[in-house]
């Protein structure tokens, strides 16, 4: 992995969601300048200098190997790689139905293959909250072993983001990685989604927590819309720091998630990422 700042920089397709079409994304705006995925990567080095992407998976219009081909042509053409991609599903790791697990297990095998097409070392994958247990570190452990051994012979690196406040509580992520214990699995730090329990302090113990099993990626924001559209604010300053002591040395996906256009703050948090790093 690279060391130096605007190297180690990601641009996460997540911010952009209401420009991208694609058959799987329900957050486009139609009044909007709309792009294909294809050409996010060129769109990221004009308005950003950055080479690195993560693309999400609803935002692939499709995945079939002719468009998977043309995705991996033009990220070529422009010089960019894809460092991670951001994968959700609609079923959950740890659900009271083997049958359910079942399909959770294949939709991120489906994603490590995919990872493999277009060139990325990496995947996150989702923990769906299901309406038919509460967290269960046992079952996630089980199946989200099976998947980091099936990314290990791939060689494709399985994450596990503090997302979801139940279903990906922090804490229960680590538990869970700890549980496997397996090299391809690993953590994704984001800065500010333990943030929306309004609790500033669990959001840095969860960050610290995070980053003792981070290992390629992680979402650096400056703080997380609540359900009402209120930007929880973070310390950013804080935050790098706590990065810093963990002694991590992956990659910083950009991934700004507040009402309004993302162009103008993705650009501050990448100035605040290098100056952070340098």
């Amino acid at each position: 992995m690279p060391r130096a700042p605007r190297d180690r920089i990601s641009i996460a397709s997540y911010p952009f969601r209401a420009y991208i079409e694609s058959p799987t994304n329900h957050e486009r705006d139609p009044k909007l300048p709309g792009m294909d995925l294809r050409d996010f990567a060129g769109e990221v080095v004009k308005k950003f200098n950055v080479h690195n992407i993560e693309p999400h998976n609803r935002h692939f219009h499709s995945l079939d190997p002719a468009y998977l081909g043309s995705f991996r042509e033009k990220l070529e053409r422009a010089n960019v790689k894809v460092v991670d991609i951001a994968v959700d599903g609609q079923d959950s790791f740890y659900d009271a139905d083997p049958s359910t697990r079942k399909k959770a297990i294949a939709h991120a095998k489906q994603w490590v293959d995919i990872a493999i097409e277009i060139g990325s070392p990496s995947i996150r994958t989702h923990i769906q909250r299901p309406s038919n247990s509460a967290p269960h570190v046992q079952r996630a452990a089980e199946s989200l072993r099976e998947v980091a051994e099936y990314g290990a012979g791939k060689n494709v690196v399985v994450n596990l983001e503090n997302d979801d406040l139940v279903s990906e509580d922090a804490f229960f992520v680590v538990k869970v990685i700890e549980a496997v214990n397996h090299p391809y699995l690993h953590s994704l730090p984001d800065f500010a989604n333990s943030m929306m329990t309004g609790n500033a302090d669990f959001n840095y113990r969860a960050l610290e927590a995070m980053f003792q099993h981070a290992y390629c990626i992680c979402h650096v924001k400056d703080g997380e819309a609540d359900g009402h559209g209120k930007l929880l604010r973070i310390d950013m300053k804080k935050s790098f720091h706590i990065l810093k002591a963990s002694g991590y040395l992956g990659y910083c996906s950009m991934e700004f998630d507040a009402p309004g256009e993302p162009y103008a703050p993705t650009a501050r948090l990448i100035e605040q990422t290098i100056r952070y790093l340098s």
